[in-house]
């Protein structure tokens, strides 16, 4: 029945927009340049904002400090990449990898275990209060910031792509750059890993039913507020690791990088429905694309596309894409 009644609407989204804007590029080979180059930002944003989108749905926690661990993440991997410059220097993409997914695994160990004292320290006395919230992790977020520019300083620090990472492959007469089909990639396997968890597997049934009737689950023996906190800090991995692959696309880094890339988070938890990780999925691939098109049809308006995006989708759904129902 659930398969019958899934609403197929907005899986059509992110293919229409593409169509929709071919004939204004014309040329199909650049037209499929900006789409993959969209698709790869897009999955990137997804990756962070699935950690968000997992915190709010689940534990209704609005954490504006979300910022802070995306960039902990990529100055930890400027650390580890910069100690692997042998690595890193070749031109075999397995060698780049080598070091690559140690500098992801080091972030996200280190972005949920600060994301740990976070929720226990910052966020556990205001539960349930969303405008205290919303006031005391900016200011987790400030306070963050300034600890990263005492350890790293407040400069600007360039975060290169490994040697084999950099380049094109052709696709017909289309470029299309090695690290963002790396990205998307990375974050199709973060999607499909998050749906496996939450929809196949003892825990993600706990977590859904505790978000439904938590004094039930827990009258059954099981702890559901440490399982709430373990979703606390898989949500802050999660921005860690989307911390390296920004910082990787944009190929520097800098201590307010998180509180930038915020606002493009907050759009796409919006539009996707909050707390939806299908509907944030729809949302960032949409937001990449948008952002890549209009950079090239009207760099002008660039800025304000995708808010133009955001106010479109909530007039033709003002709960979002797939909004979650019982909220």
């Amino acid at each position: 029945m659930k398969t019958l009644n899934f609403d197929w609407k907005p899986l059509v989204l992110v293919p229409l927009l593409a169509l929709l804007v071919l004939p204004f590029i014309g040329s199909p080979s650049t037209w499929l340049t900006l789409t993959v180059a969209g698709l790869a930002m897009g999955m990137i944003i997804f990756i962070i904002a699935s950690g968000l989108t997992l915190v709010f749905g689940l534990m209704d926690v609005l954490n504006f400090g979300h910022g802070v661990f995306i960039a902990l993440g990529a100055f930890l991997a400027t650390t580890v990449m910069g100690l692997m410059g042998d690595w890193t220097g070749s031109d075999q993409l397995w060698r780049n990898l080598v070091a690559v997914f140690p500098a992801m695994l080091v972030a996200m160990a280190v972005a949920g275990a600060l994301g740990l004292a976070f929720e226990r320290f910052i966020v556990r006395p205001v539960y349930g209060q969303h405008l205290k919230q919303i006031l005391i992790t900016m200011g987790g977020m400030i306070i963050g910031e300034e600890l990263i520019k005492v350890i790293w300083g407040p400069a600007q620090i360039a975060l290169p792509l490994p040697e084999g990472m950099r380049g094109s492959v052709l696709l017909g007469d289309a470029a299309i750059e090695k690290y963002r089909l790396m990205a998307v990639v990375v974050g199709l396997a973060v999607f499909a890993l998050l749906a496996w968890v939450l929809g196949r597997t003892k825990i993600g049934l706990l977590i859904r039913a505790g978000v439904q009737d938590r004094e039930m689950v827990e009258s059954l023996g099981y702890r559901i507020k440490r399982l709430f906190i373990g979703v606390f800090a898989v949500g802050s991995a999660l921005a860690g690791l989307g911390g390296v692959m920004w910082g990787l696309y944009q190929q520097t880094v800098t201590p307010q990088m998180g509180a930038q890339v915020n606002v493009l988070i907050f759009i796409v938890i919006i539009i996707g429905g909050l707390g939806s990780t299908g509907g944030a999925l729809i949302g960032a691939l949409l937001v990449g694309l948008m952002a890549n098109y209009t950079g090239f049809l009207a760099p002008k308006v660039a800025l304000f596309s995708n808010i133009a995006l955001m106010v479109a989708v909530l007039l033709w759904r003002p709960q979002g894409i797939y909004p979650i129902t019982n909220r």
